[in-house]
């Protein structure tokens, strides 16, 4: 499978706006399941569709396996059809005219392969994705789940040596994207291609990606494993966008501290960090701990005091909304916290859960 680099790469659409994309640099390894994430906007799919040959950068350098199929300088611009790569767009762009055996072996038959060998090629995927029973059907006859699987059953069975996804899964329902996930998981397994994966959707990079790279406006803010990602983000932006409950944040200002500052200046004593350093800390409201405790305990702990605003029961693990004077703070129970609003209960966090940011919202290093 072929690994691909990404080096500085800039991308404009006009002489005097910004860049869509700003000097980004990437390496992504053979057989690597990489995941693009960001919000709308931040030059993900641009990427992707760069990488695919459907934009042109506006500067840099693309290899694969050390082999420039782009080069700006050197003027070098490989085909998208050449580059032996497949491209899964977000509303599938199947053809409604044709059944989808005929969809399926659309790219086999531009290749004029043998019917034989192209016959072999298809019954083959549309086995393994479950669509060989819709093949005398049409793509308007099949449930959007149905049609991702030929969408994807037509690139796969031109074996590409990368697999390119364009928020495949964004048009389907929480069933069916839990279904794809798990295929898309088994797909890579067992093909071991080079899989980039763009999507919004902070679980479904988690849950599929072996790599995550995180971006925001055009700029590549962290890559790297999803545990990386959750635990050590680099900055503010990703440790923010990272989480299905939006981190707590506590602002070291200058003005009036408040209980919820003051509480952070006691537990950056308790655990022995510099104070001058920091501008800002993160928790996640999973990482948060809640009980009543003895005053030996709270001191022990660092704890603070708050205020239980609502309880949220989500399944496997209630959602609790703390009142500290005015400041909201949230933290998830895996267990039910049996409190009830208007409650007073402690809140700690042990120190390997605290993410420190500095001034220009960079993580310090613990």
């Amino acid at each position: 499978m072929s690994a691909i680099t990404l080096e500085n790469i800039h991308k404009s659409y006009g002489r005097t706006g910004p860049d869509a994309i700003g000097n980004l640099s990437m390496e992504i390894g053979a057989s690597e399941f990489l995941c693009l994430l960001g919000p709308s906007g931040c030059g993900k799919t641009t990427t992707l569709r760069m990488i695919a040959g459907l934009e042109h950068p506006t500067d840099g350098r693309i290899l694969v396996d050390g082999k420039p199929i782009v080069s700006v300088s050197e003027g070098i611009f490989t085909l998208p059809e050449k580059r032996n790569m497949g491209l899964v767009f977000q509303n599938y762009a199947l053809w409604p005219h044709m059944t989808i055996r005929d969809n399926v072996a659309f790219g086999l038959t531009l290749r004029k392969m043998p019917a034989a060998e192209r016959d072999a090629i298809i019954d083959q995927v549309m086995t393994k994705l479950g669509i060989a029973r819709y093949a005398q059907r049409y793509p308007a006859q099949l449930s959007g789940g149905q049609q991702q699987r030929v969408a994807l059953a037509r690139m796969l069975a031109l074996n590409p040596s990368v697999i390119l996804l364009d928020e495949p899964l964004s048009n389907l329902d929480a069933k069916l994207r839990l279904e794809m996930r798990a295929e898309l998981k088994r797909i890579h397994a067992e093909a071991g291609s080079t899989i980039v994966f763009v999507t919004h959707d902070q679980w479904e990079a988690m849950t599929l990606a072996t790599t995550i790279a995180v971006m925001s406006e055009g700029e590549l803010q962290q890559i790297g494993t999803p545990d990386d990602i959750y635990e050590r983000p680099a900055n503010r932006f990703v440790a923010e966008f990272v989480g299905s409950l939006p981190i707590n944040v506590i602002e070291r200002g200058e003005d009036e501290p408040g209980p919820l500052r003051a509480w952070l200046g006691r537990l950056l004593v308790h655990f022995g960090v510099d104070a001058a350093t920091v501008a800002s800390a993160g928790i996640r409201p999973e990482a948060t701990r809640l009980g009543v405790l003895s005053e030996e305990e709270v001191a022990k702990r660092a704890a603070g005091q708050g205020t239980i605003v609502d309880i949220v029961p989500t399944g496997g693990s209630w959602i609790v909304e703390l009142d500290i004077e005015e400041s909201r703070f949230f933290a998830i129970a895996t267990e039910n916290p049996r409190m009830k609003a208007g409650e007073r209960t402690h809140f700690w966090v042990e120190r390997e859960q605290l993410h420190l940011f500095d001034r220009e919202k960079k993580r310090i290093a613990p």
